[in-house]
């Protein structure tokens, strides 16, 4: 399938486990963390706080999703996870324009995106799409950063 056949809508608590396993399977590249990147306790506190957005397949498979929350003006975005099979297809660029469109349908005027520095290739790929550094924070892991590795957020944003 093309990821521009592909439906994207909001999440549902039954969508959980494929996101769960997509999550997962997207993020397993940060070996520099304890454990997995989410289980069903922690997405189920995430959807509480905001919502996801997920990319469906023809036959209803989850492919990809992403967080999205709102505060005010400015809308976030995280955990933006793409099935590996569907790595490098344009389908992450596609989750991030639907997050986009999402909070600009709630009177975002703004979009922030937290990146870790033990990630050096994301923030070249977001400046791609708009983003510029507003600024560093620290890293509240959920689950603990495996022993010498450290690590800080760098915030991004872009004008909607």
């Amino acid at each position: 399938m093309d990821p521009e056949g592909v439906r994207i809508r909001l999440a549902s608590a039954a969508d959980m486990p494929a996101m769960i396993n997509v999550i997962n399977a997207a993020f397993a590249i940060e070996d520099f963390i304890e454990g997995t990147r989410t289980d069903e306790a922690r997405l189920a506190e995430a959807m509480r706080n905001g919502e996801f957005l997920v990319a469906q397949d023809d036959a209803g498979g989850i492919m990809a999703c992403v967080y999205v929350d709102i505060y005010g003006e400015r809308g976030y975005f995280g955990m933006l996870a793409v099935d590996p099979a569907w790595k490098g297809q344009g389908l992450g660029r596609k989750m991030i324009e639907a997050a986009e469109a999402h909070c600009r349908k709630h009177s975002c005027k703004f979009m922030d995106i937290d990146v870790l520095s033990l990630r050096p290739e994301l923030p070249p790929f977001y400046r791609k799409l708009g983003y510029i550094e507003s600024g560093t924070g620290e890293f509240r892991p959920s689950r603990p950063l495996k022993p010498g590795y450290q690590c800080h957020v760098i915030k991004m944003s872009k004008n909607l």
